[in-house]
């Protein structure tokens, strides 16, 4: 079995707003950081895991990603998976 790195990046739908963006958008302003024009936050997670093979792998990353990391309706994903 083959070890798999995956490093998913997690972000809110560019169409809806993102509040924890815009709080810290704000707040640069009092620490004097000006002409920051957007703040978007979300998630990166890395996982470790055993697979057959690169597709299977890339199988077990999306599940993961579709079914608990990524709320779909409000977030969108991408990976990148490597063999370590």
């Amino acid at each position: 079995m083959q070890q798999y790195k995956a490093s998913v990046k997690i972000m809110p739908h560019s169409e809806l707003l993102d509040p924890q963006g815009k709080t810290v958008g704000n707040n640069l302003k009092n620490l004097d950081i000006h002409a920051v024009e957007d703040v978007r936050i979300g998630k990166f997670i890395e996982l470790t895991l055993g697979a057959k093979s690169e597709e299977e792998a890339r199988e077990k990353v999306e599940k993961a990603c579709k079914k608990l990391l990524a709320n779909l309706i409000m977030e969108q994903y991408e990976y990148e998976l490597k063999a370590v």
